[in-house]
């Protein structure tokens, strides 16, 4: 259903950040989760389902692709924002798992009517691409996301707003016809007509769920006094913009997008909460300056449990960069970062930061503007591991020495303080230093 808002609005800070700070998967999911209950509003404001944030709820595993990471919990409200590309296929699917955890969705989830649809044609110009690129391909989820920026940047994207329109078939049908001249170029044959069968099954559910004009609606909550928690997907080093350029995402991952992806101005930015692995991973193609290639790397994927969420690929492993997470304070205005999956290095006796790069026979502190096709070598800062089983302790006075020196270090070095831990997938697992 369409609504208006109107509203006065009140000079106060009253929306906070979550976002990724390395290429994304550093656990924002649960991290969103535990500071839910501190919110009235949980929004994502940029992505797709190319993103997946894994929660455990009672002890169950769930997935999240599009939905935010708030809906657990029964009285808040869920917003997916302007920002982002949606799925109706998607979105149905997880409407149906949230719902068997006793969740009603129709009461607590609410769209944008500016938020851009992806079509099943999508999905096919985002393989035919991929596939036309062969040994340089970027490493796509296939999930659409590319061609629907595309549109949406091209003025000819399809948008939720668009349902309720009695024109939307015929919108449809001249996207679609505009997408098969295309495909015919890539030669791209496969029949997407059951995709299409199930994508207009999901629009008439779409079409139930709270529709609303997100801009005067989420301003309207700010200025009675509710707290916003944004919150994003992928990472920044996936951003469109600032990121590993061509190996990123299509949307812009910086907390400089919660503005234009909620319609929301930039007063009103408070916390900028940044999420890092105590390590790194990586998944898809693209530069990776601490990647690691032998025993060590192959640890690190086993015990964390390193596979993509969305797509189950293995995820590339390396040691924590301290030159890029730097970066991506910087860009983002973090104010605290938080730590995820620190437990994973409780078996290493020894720890590498990677402190600068080596290229073409200099050694920078910086990232560069292109870190494709140049040989980038890192240079490491040895520390001693904790060797002991982190994930019983509950406080920082627990944390072992060695483990406190790894956290100073990079405190030190990013000029921004590490003020949580994660020390495991449960919810209760968290440290707050």
């Amino acid at each position: 259903m369409r609504r208006t808002y109107f509203c006065v609005l009140k000079q106060s800070i009253m929306v906070d950040v979550i976002l990724g700070l390395q290429w994304g998967d550093e656990g924002k999911g649960k991290i969103v989760d535990y500071f839910a209950p501190k919110y009235d509003i949980i929004a994502r404001f940029q992505g797709g389902p190319n993103a997946g944030h894994t929660l455990y709820v009672n002890g169950t595993k769930m997935v999240l692709h599009q939905i935010p990471s708030g809906i657990f919990h029964h009285d808040k409200i869920n917003i997916i924002g302007n920002g982002v590309v949606l799925d109706p296929v998607t979105l149905k699917k997880e409407c149906d798992a949230v719902a068997t955890m006793g969740i009603d969705v129709k009461k607590n989830l609410f769209i944008s009517e500016r938020t851009n649809i992806i079509i099943p044609s999508h999905r096919a110009l985002d393989k035919a691409s991929e596939l036309s690129k062969g040994e340089a391909k970027i490493g796509s989820t296939l999930k659409g996301i590319g061609p629907a920026y595309m549109d949406k940047t091209g003025r000819n994207a399809l948008r939720v707003g668009d349902l309720l329109d009695k024109k939307f078939i015929s919108k449809y049908i001249a996207l679609r016809m505009k997408h098969q001249k295309i495909l015919d170029s890539y030669n791209f044959n496969e029949d997407i007509s059951e995709m299409e069968s199930e994508f207009f099954e999901c629009i008439e559910f779409l079409k139930t769920l709270n529709i609303i004009n997100c801009e005067y609606f989420i301003n309207e909550q700010i200025a009675q006094g509710k707290k916003v928690l944004a919150e994003g997907a992928q990472g920044s080093m996936l951003d469109i913009d600032f990121g590993t350029f061509p190996f990123v995402t299509s949307s812009n991952t910086i907390s400089a997008g919660v503005c234009t992806g909620l319609g929301i101005s930039p007063k009103q930015i408070g916390e900028v909460f940044g999420i890092s692995k105590a390590y790194c991973t990586r998944v898809g193609s693209g530069p990776f300056p601490t990647e690691l290639h032998d025993a060590k790397g192959e640890e690190l994927r086993k015990i964390g449990s390193e596979f993509g969420a969305t797509t189950g690929r293995p995820r590339r492993c390396g040691w924590i960069d301290l030159v890029a997470l730097k970066y991506t304070c910087m860009i983002n205005g973090v104010t605290q970062i938080i730590m995820t999956k620190a437990d994973i290095l409780d078996s290493f006796e020894t720890l590498d930061l990677g402190v600068a790069y080596e290229m073409e026979g200099k050694q920078i502190d910086y990232v560069p503007f292109q870190l494709v096709g140049t040989p980038v070598s890192p240079v490491w800062k040895t520390m001693q591991g904790w060797n002991i089983d982190s994930t019983k302790m509950k406080n920082e006075a627990e944390l072992p020495a060695t483990m406190k020196s790894y956290i100073e270090f990079i405190n030190t070095y990013l000029g921004v303080p590490v003020k949580y831990v994660s020390n495991g997938p449960g919810r209760d697992q968290i440290i707050h230093l």
